[in-house]
Formats: structure tokens, C-alpha cells, sequence
């Protein structure tokens, strides 16, 4: 179970690790001839060389699932209960180490990467109660000498798909409900920073989880094309940009398998003239710029209503040189680097692309980028963006943080509301009933009210509208377990066999 830890605990000056394949509960080298590299961004050197699945390797995963679901769906809901404990003991002793992984290669400083460890934790827990959420429903004497009841039942073989900016917490969002339902699961992770998902794999068979059951595979389109046109893949859940959300989701559905893909975002934080400004900046820095910006949830626009725009852009601007950026190993440091040397480059355009376009550059990340040769960017401020201007239409994904200033409430609803994502939304104000016409008012799936990043707890589900989410049900949660069963109505009748007759009317209940 160490060998993944020990891979970023240890010092292994110049060795770059190959990162394989978790299929029927074993470590399996790739055989495709295809890898790309995994990266330490805070360094900026390559530390792994991830193998590409095949879809002959892919196939080889789905078929291992296969084999354990026959199996795995007949364990007792109070086995896997006792199993889902362990695995929540183990994930929460362990979380350090999966933390310093996420680190080592995303970059996220440690505390945000412990963070994140916690709340994919809240889901393994919420799991742990699934003999309480698989419950059915009974009806007794619905009809004379009849009893009607439904129950809930796994799908088989089911995959995931997710992203680089949360590699433990988005895998733990889908695969924790989809075993604790009873299916087996194909996990496909980020090739930029894949090796938490392993490490996963390792305390989920040292927790027990039988052989099979949980299978990681790597790679990039044709292992995603793969899951997606596998016909022995019943369900597939997407984390991602919405161009590749769309993607998966037309060519999952058209290959006959249920479908979520939850896609991009340009989360919008409103700001009223009676908000505390104080509070309101200081929750514009912590989710504009925690985690680099690489966060579906990140504020990545501040809609300043009235005479709260030059007060509020005053106290951000304060608060900005004392973020402190550098290497996520260093406690001290609040921000790290990007993912990747392209994505940080990428950016870093945008910083030029809205001065061109008319905005106000009121800090330029570049300038305040630590030394070495790592992916660094500094936080970003843009002031007067405008609804046509790129920097306001696209999902960046980094710590550039816009401004566009409004007159009223009117206004800055009708920004959200015409922007084509709806994933997450925030209202910064001291009015409760203004508070209460905005969730009302705004077309959203998260809604925060002096909550900058209004994630749901586990209870919950967590997902957007309109371009931030193709599929019906969102993830983790009440919903969540919903995605991964399919119900079935049982219809029964145990009558004296001498009161059988032949009976072609239609069934009655009266």
C-alpha cells in the first residue's frame, strides 16, 4: 500500500515513476505503447510517466467488473456497510498521504488538499448509511389479497470519468455511491495527476473490497471513447470542461447508457451596496484564488452593484499582495501553481486579452510569480469587464478574478441569468428578504447567500444548469444514489388457489 506514497514522501531526485493500471485488484503495466507525463508544478519537472490504456485494456478492466458484479451485488447490505466503515477509517487515516500526493502533482497547497480529502470523506460517510438509502417502499392490500412494493437495484458496470483540479474528492464523489449501491466501477482519472486514484485502490483492497470491484485505468480520448462506446458500461459520470461534457454525454446516451456530465462554469458573486465589504473581499480573495482558480465552484466574476464597486475593488486590491504563493509543501503558502506549464500559459493570456479589450488591469499575476521553474502565476485582477469581452464569456480556470459593475439588483440577476453556465451563484448582502428573491429569482443549481462557494454538503447533491450539467440527476447525495439503481415495482398476490380464475378485464384496485 506504500509504494504510491512513497513515490512523493521520499526523496527520488531525477527518477520519473511509471504510473500503471489498478485492474482486478492488481497494479498491470500498460502493453499499449502510449504514456504521457504526469508533472510536480511547484517544480516544474516531470516525476511520472502515465501508461494510455488501449481499449483492449479498457475492455480487460470492464471485464474484471463484470466478473466481481455477480458477486458484489449479493453481499448483504450489512456487510457492505461494515466494509464501507473500514474503508472511511482507512481514507481518514491515510488523509495526510493522499493530501501530499495531491500536492506533489496538482500543486494545491497541503491545507487546501487536506480540505479536499475531507470532503470526499463526507461522501464515503454518507455511503456507509446505504441499507437506510436503498429502502423501498410497501404497500399493503393495495388491492384485495395484493401487496405492491419498489425497490432500488445496481446497474452492473458503471465508470467515471474526472478532472485534474480535485484528483481524490471527484473519484470518491462517484465511486463510493456507485459500490455502496452494488455495482462494480471503472475509473478513468486525469492523466495530468492520476496517482491518488491508485493509492485509493490500494486502501480500498486493504479495507477488504473484493477483487474487481474498483478498476483505474489511464489515459486520454481513446480510453474515454472506449467507456463510452463499451456496450458492458451501463452508466458513465463526467467532471469537465462543457465542450467534453456535451461530448460524452451525446455519445453515451447514443450507445444506450445513462449519462451525467457535468460540465464548466462562470460562477458569478453579486455584491450589494449594503454588503460588509470587508466580508464580501475577503470572500472574492478565498474563492477567486484558492486552489489557483482551478475550481468549477471558483468566483471567477464580482458583479458590483452600485457605490459598491470602487469600495470593494479598493479592499481586494489591499488584500492581494499578501497572498502568499509558493510551493504547496510550504505551510505558509496560500496559493500554488497551475497544472501544467500550457495551462498556466493559457491563463496568463487572458491577463492581455482584457486589457486589449477594454478592462482595467488592476493586478498582473506575472509580476508577482515566486522564482524557479515551476507554473507559477500570480493573483490577477481585471476591473470593468463587459459582458462581450472574453476574459467575461470563458472559463479561465485560474486565479484571474473580473469585475463588471452594474447600477441595480435587475441588473446583475439578469447577467446570471443570461449567462450560458448555471452552475454556482453567490449574493454578498445584508437584506434578508433581498437574500430570498434572489434564490427565487436566479437560474442556478448552487446558490450561496454570504457563502462564496456554496458546495453542498453530502447530503445533498451537487450540480448546475443549463451548460454546467447534460443529465437529468446531479452527483452524490439522494441523487447520486438514484444514478447508480434503477428502480423496479413488485406487484404480488399469495390467494387461495381456489379462488383462481381466468380474467380478461382490465387489472382493478377497487
Amino acid at each position: 500500500m506504500t509504494e504510491v506514497a512513497d513515490q512523493f514522501t521520499e526523496e527520488r531526485a531525477g527518477e520519473v515513476a511509471r504510473i500503471s493500471h489498478w485492474i482486478d485488484g492488481q497494479r498491470v503495466e500498460g502493453a499499449s505503447g502510449r504514456s504521457g507525463p504526469a508533472y510536480n508544478p511547484a517544480l516544474g519537472v516531470q516525476t511520472g510517466e502515465v501508461d494510455f490504456a488501449s481499449a483492449g485494456e479498457i475492455d480487460a478492466a470492464v471485464q474484471a467488473a463484470k466478473r466481481a458484479f455477480e458477486s458484489w451485488r449479493t453481499m448483504s447490505l450489512s456487510r457492505r456497510t461494515e466494509l464501507f466503515f473500514r474503508i472511511r477509517e482507512l481514507v481518514h487515516d491515510h488523509a495526510e498521504e493522499i493530501a501530499k500526493i495531491l500536492t506533489a502533482e496538482h500543486g494545491k497547497v497541503l491545507s487546501d488538499a487536506k480540505g479536499e480529502v475531507a470532503r470526499g470523506l463526507e461522501v464515503i460517510e454518507y455511503c456507509c448509511g446505504i441499507p437506510e438509502l436503498l429502502k423501498g417502499e410497501f404497500s399493503e392490500q393495495a388491492s384485495t389479497g395484493i401487496d405492491v412494493y419498489s425497490i432500488r437495484q445496481p446497474l452492473g458496470v458503471v465508470a467515471g470519468i474526472t478532472p485534474f483540479n480535485f484528483p481524490a474528492m471527484v473519484p470518491m464523489w462517484m465511486w463510493a455511491p456507485a459500490i455502496a449501491c452494488g455495482n462494480c466501477f471503472v475509473l478513468k482519472p486525469s492523466e495530468k495527476d492520476p496517482s491518488a486514484s491508485l493509492y485509493t485502490a490500494e486502501l480500498l483492497k486493504e479495507a477488504g473490497l473484493p477483487d474487481g470491484v474498483f478498476n483505474v485505468v489511464h489515459g486520454d480520448k481513446v480510453a474515454v471513447d472506449a467507456i463510452l462506446e463499451h456496450p458492458d458500461i451501463s452508466a458513465v459520470s463526467f467532471v469537465g470542461s462543457t465542450p467534453i461534457a456535451r461530448y460524452v454525454y451525446e455519445t453515451g446516451t447514443a450507445a444506450g447508457k445513462r449519462v451525467k456530465a457535468l460540465g464548466g462554469a462562470k460562477n458569478h458573486m453579486i455584491v450589494l451596496p449594503d454588503a460588509d465589504i470587508d466580508m464580501a473581499a475577503d470572500a472574492a480573495v478565498s474563492a477567486g484564488y484558492g486552489s489557483a482558480g482551478e475550481r468549477c465552484m471558483a468566483v471567477s466574476l464580482l458583479v458590483a452593484v452600485g457605490h459598491a464597486a470602487d469600495d470593494l475593488v479598493g479592499a481586494i486590491q489591499e488584500r492581494l499582495p499578501k497572498v502568499k504563493v509558493g510551493d504547496g509543501m510550504d505551510p505558509e503558502s496560500e496559493m500554488g501553481p497551475l497544472v501544467t506549464r500550457e495551462h498556466r500559459d493559457k491563463v496568463a493570456s487572458y491577463i492581455d486579452r482584457g486589457r486589449e479589450e477594454g478592462a482595467t488591469v488592476v493586478a498582473d499575476g506575472r509580476e508577482t510569480t515566486p522564482d524557479g521553474d515551476g507554473f507559477w502565476l500570480g493573483v490577477s485582477l481585471l476591473d470593468n469587464v463587459k459582458p462581450e469581452m472574453d476574459v467575461y464569456k470563458d472559463e479561465i480556470f485560474g486565479p484571474v478574478l473580473g469585475i463588471t459593475r452594474v447600477d441595480t439588483y435587475d441588473e446583475a440577476v439578469q447577467l446570471v441569468n443570461e449567462n450560458p453556465y448555471g452552475n454556482g451563484v453567490a449574493i454578498f448582502t445584508r437584506d434578508g428578504g433581498v437574500a430570498r428573491q434572489f434564490q427565487f429569482d436566479v437560474k442556478a443549481g448552487m446558490v450561496g447567500v454570504n457563502v462564496p462557494i456554496p458546495v453542498p454538503v453530502a447530503y445533498y447533491s451537487f450540480g448546475g444548469w443549463k451548460s454546467s450539467l447534460f443529465g437529468d440527476l446531479h452527483i452524490y447525495g439522494p441523487e447520486g444514489i438514484q444514478f447508480y439503481t434503477r428502480g423496479k415495482v413488485v406487484t404480488s398476490r399469495w390467494p387461495d388457489p381456489a379462488t383462481s380464475k381466468v380474467d380478461l378485464g382490465f387489472p382493478q384496485t377497487r
